[in-house]
């Protein structure tokens, strides 16, 4: 006898859904509905009618999870909470590096984060900086904190913040030596974090379902789903994988390269390399944030869009790849190439529904874009994720693999 599940990806514009009959993975068929902001479980269950299946979702309703990271130094700590809150699906409102005063928690405060991420020093590094903004966080920030730095202080940085109420998670150090970064216990408890305090209040809704139903923030399970699939794709001669998802608020760019000699050597970065990462979030987006979107597109050069959604997602591809590559580039020499990408995703409505032919004629231009983003996809096979299983199998990855694997595979094959 087989089960079936309802995987829901709740967007800032849409809430899509894709029935999953397990074991195997195959999908029985997809929806869509508004998300309906003033409770986003309406949406949901308008997706989801007639599906007699538990729900299994994901959300970036509402902008998603906004996150501050405050580290020790700009280029090594600060930059590897930065990488580490990326990779957990956050949308990284606010960076501050160094001893924070008075007016840098003002300018904190003043980003709205969900939740902050605080990181400094290596493990039995300098521990001075780690102190002071502790004890500056627990003077005036009330928001949820992930202490994710030098564990020789961990519990007395966690005793400062829990003694003045502040609400703290702690995980491993996310850069335990110089050049190694580990970014998974911090993502971890940041998706603990998002499901306990954003999903668990009352922003997207006060249905007790809402928070039965949610396992991350949108781009955190695509980031599984397209890791299963690099998995998935292990024999190929290039597995690699690169997803390029564009939205109606938000434009995400995930990466699962192939591992190689350059990409594992610790000099490419002080900060480490990621073997799963999230390089691009913010402003790129065809529908509520298209002016944002026209605005990038002019800074980078480019032609202003026109009104049609194709163009928009055109544009949308092309500033978040040259992003994307100039984020890679941070990493060290090689960083800037798309070798060890054998595979490129295109995700997002935009995409989905539009004619293959003018799909194509998009992908023709952007290959041929001179300031990087051809690079990516000249001689490097392009499918067009058409029924929306990236996040479903992210969904499914952990307890389900075969039928994420299942799902994988038809994309694959349309």
């Amino acid at each position: 006898m087989t089960d079936r599940v309802a995987c829901v990806d709740i967007g800032s514009t849409w809430t899509k859904a894709a029935l999953v009959e397990l074991p195997g993975g195959r999908l029985v068929g997809t929806r869509q509905a508004p998300t309906t902001h003033d409770d986003v479980v309406a949406g949901v269950l308008a997706a989801t009618d007639g599906w007699d299946a538990p729900v299994r979702a994901c959300s970036s309703a509402g902008g998603g999870l906004r996150l501050a990271v405050v580290g020790y130094e700009e280029l090594i700590s600060a930059e590897a909470g930065h990488r580490a809150a990326l990779s957990a699906g956050a949308r990284v409102v606010h960076v501050a590096a160094g001893r924070l005063s008075t007016g840098s928690l003002e300018e904190l405060d003043a980003a709205a984060p969900d939740v902050v991420l605080l990181v400094g020093g290596t493990d039995g590094g300098e521990a001075g900086v780690l102190r002071h903004n502790a004890a500056v966080l627990a003077s005036g920030v009330l928001r949820p904190v992930v202490l994710a730095g030098n564990a020789a202080v961990r519990d007395e940085v966690h005793a400062v913040l829990a003694a003045a109420g502040v609400p703290v998670t702690t995980a491993d150090n996310v850069l335990p030596d110089i050049g190694r970064l580990d970014p998974d216990p911090a993502r971890a408890a940041i998706r603990e974090v998002f499901l306990r305090h954003v999903i668990g209040g009352d922003r997207l809704s006060t249905d007790p379902r809402l928070r039965q139903w949610v396992r991350a923030v949108t781009p955190d399970a695509v980031l599984d789903g397209v890791a299963a699939l690099a998995a998935l794709r292990a024999g190929a001669d290039v597995p690699g994988v690169l997803v390029l998802d564009v939205g109606g608020a938000t434009t995400d760019v995930h990466c699962v390269p192939v591992a190689d000699a350059e990409q594992s050597a610790l000099q490419r970065s002080a900060v480490g390399v990621p073997a799963r990462r999230r390089t691009v979030e913010g402003d790129l987006g065809v529908q509520s944030s298209a002016e944002a979107l026209r605005a990038a597109a002019a800074a980078e050069g480019l032609p202003t869009p026109g009104e049609g959604a194709l163009a928009l997602g055109e544009a949308a591809a092309v500033v978040a790849l040259r992003r994307h590559l100039r984020s890679e580039a941070a990493y060290g020499p090689g960083g800037a190439s798309a070798r060890g990408v054998g595979l490129v995703v295109l995700s997002g409505g935009v995409f989905r529904h539009a004619d293959p032919a003018a799909v194509q004629a998009v992908l023709a231009r952007v290959a041929a874009d001179r300031g990087g983003a051809g690079g990516v996809l000249a001689g490097t096979e392009v499918v067009v994720d058409r029924r929306y299983v990236l996040a479903a199998a992210g969904l499914l990855a952990a307890d389900s693999p075969a039928a994420a694997a299942g799902l994988l595979g038809e994309l694959l094959v349309s």
